[in-house]
């Protein structure tokens, strides 16, 4: 009588981990300290937009196991979004480097396919004062509730900028850049402009004044560079190179490291439009995009009530849009239970309780895992080594899958950085470069409200426009008038250009503004055809 093969509890834990369709290999299971390279732990693909979190404690292994999940998505053809804030990260476009380390990791870990390989990367930085590619987005279209994240403003502060963004709206006045909004603030708070602030409703002279003070330090230290015109188009990130494989676009600070939270809440513009532009498309093989806030406690700290209740909205909905969203932080209570039980995959690197608040965070951690009889989970997630991680995921079927002690692949691409003067040539040869290496800068509200209060100039009079309605378009490259498109491919050059680009993008009717101003408060802007 044959007896049936043992089956370990390593393999009972993979067992749960199977995936008829494609997937993230992530590694393979350890059961009291010794890893089997036969029972690996896995992500199914068309599972990840059904969002994620990597957790950990400074120096575990966090920004390897990203650009493992980085380099599988973009070979599988999805684009990636992250964040870079040190640069780590850059090496996703060089081959690793052979070592010893390396090959013993893949060994133990069942990647017997372990090759270095280069993936294809985009370098971008907030703002003009970065080595990427510099990206900006419009006030108008970064919104009110966004905005006061950025500044700090309390909820009474928020709400009043809401009111003058509203009235912006109805003038017709475009917000494009901060110097924008500070001359309408300045406006409201004149003598002239006060009957209009008065007529605004419950919004005091003192408030607009907070508001304004705060924009004047938000230019100090460099939002001046970041707000304005041409603004970045979410469809750029949705790109694929020659050979299919997803994209993987890299944000730097740039000139906004004195203000971080910048960072994570641009993040959350860009994931907004797309929620707003992509169309529904239910579930697929795979996502078509893949976003990793990293930081993400920057984005949830002093959040106002509003701010978290669309976070939490975008985070629910945009799956159905293709989108998957991991949260990288170094506890999981950084992020609000709301948003934390939207998230199906749970890579968690080793935690530290060192202090009574560290303790309590990992009693809180612990008890968002699944139950095991096979790991005591609060003294797991403090014995995990460096590259090690408690991780459940979503299986093919909508299940959690069981708790497995994961020991995580090698990166195939360099675990270092670039540096910076590999990152600046590579900026200046991306195909992104002609759309937003040069600034723009049209009229706009700061214009016509400086032209309304100007006194007249002793010329030949010219009808004035009415305020309430929206300008008419710029002069773009120049004036262009009717003779000048007789001349042959005049009319293709203006309408390529830039500056026209930019201006059909922010013109929009006031109505239509108002509509979409509802996730974040973002304004709606027409989208640029593809050349």
């Amino acid at each position: 009588m044959t007896s049936e093969p043992t089956v370990t509890p390593a393999q009972q834990i993979a067992a749960g981990y199977a995936a008829e369709g494609a997937a993230l290999e992530l590694g393979s299971v350890v059961v009291d300290g010794a890893c089997d390279p036969g029972a690996q732990v896995r992500i199914p693909l068309a599972t990840v937009n059904r969002h994620g979190l990597v957790a950990g404690a400074t120096g575990t292994g966090k920004t390897k196991s990203l650009q493992v999940l980085a380099e599988q998505l973009s070979a599988a053809g999805v684009p990636v979004v992250m964040a870079d804030v040190k640069g780590d990260l850059s090496g996703l476009s060089r081959p690793a480097e052979t070592s010893a380390n390396t090959e013993a990791r893949a060994k133990d870990t069942g990647d017997a396919d372990w090759t270095p390989t280069a993936y294809p990367v985009e370098f971008l930085s907030l703002g003009t004062g970065g080595i990427g590619v510099p990206v900006r987005a419009t006030i108008s279209s970064f919104g009110p509730i966004l905005l006061s994240k950025v500044l700090g403003l309390n909820a009474t502060q928020e709400s009043t900028l809401g009111l003058i963004f509203h009235w912006a709206d109805q003038k017709g006045l475009s917000l494009l850049d901060l110097k924008d909004l500070r001359a309408v603030i300045q406006y409201l708070t004149s003598d002239e402009g006060k009957p209009e602030l008065k007529a605004l409703g419950a919004v005091s002279t003192t408030t607009a004044g907070v508001i304004l003070r705060a924009l004047v330090n938000l230019e100090a230290e460099g939002g001046d560079t970041f707000f304005g015109e041409p603004e970045l188009e979410p469809e750029d990130l949705l790109r694929v190179d020659e050979q299919g494989r997803g994209i993987i676009t890299l944000l730097e600070l740039g000139s906004q490291g004195a203000r971080p939270v910048m960072f994570s809440t641009f993040l959350m513009w860009v994931l907004a439009d797309l929620f707003t532009s992509l169309p529904e498309v239910g579930d697929l093989d795979k996502p078509k995009l893949v976003f990793f806030f990293d930081e993400a406690h920057l984005l949830f700290s002093n959040a106002s009530k509003a701010f978290l209740e669309q976070v939490e909205q975008t985070v629910k909905l945009i799956r159905s849009k293709g989108v998957g969203v991991f949260f990288c932080t170094q506890l999981p209570t950084d992020v609000p239970n709301d948003v934390l039980s939207q998230l199906g995959a749970r890579i968690q690197h080793a935690l530290r309780a060192f202090t009574p608040d560290d303790e309590k965070a990992l009693t809180k951690t612990v008890r968002t895992y699944p139950k095991t009889d096979v790991y005591d989970l609060k003294s797991a997630l403090t014995s995990l080594g460096i590259g090690e991680a408690v991780v459940t995921v979503l299986s093919e079927k909508g299940a959690p899958t069981p708790v497995a002690w994961t020991r995580m692949r090698a990166p195939r691409s360099l675990m270092d950085t670039i540096g910076p003067d590999a990152i600046t040539a590579a900026a200046k040869a991306s195909p992104l470069q002609a759309e937003y290496g040069q600034t723009i800068d049209r009229e706009s509200a700061y214009e016509r409200l400086n032209a309304k209060l100007a006194p007249p100039a002793e010329t030949v009079p010219v009808p004035q426009q009415d305020d309430a309605l929206p300008p008419p378009l710029p002069p773009v490259a120049g004036e262009v008038r009717a003779r000048d498109t007789a001349e042959p491919g005049m009319l293709e050059k203006v309408v390529n250009s830039p500056a026209f680009k930019s201006a059909m993008r922010s013109a929009g009717t006031v109505i239509g503004r108002e509509i979409t101003r509802s996730i974040f408060g973002t304004g709606t802007r027409r989208r640029r055809r593809r050349r």
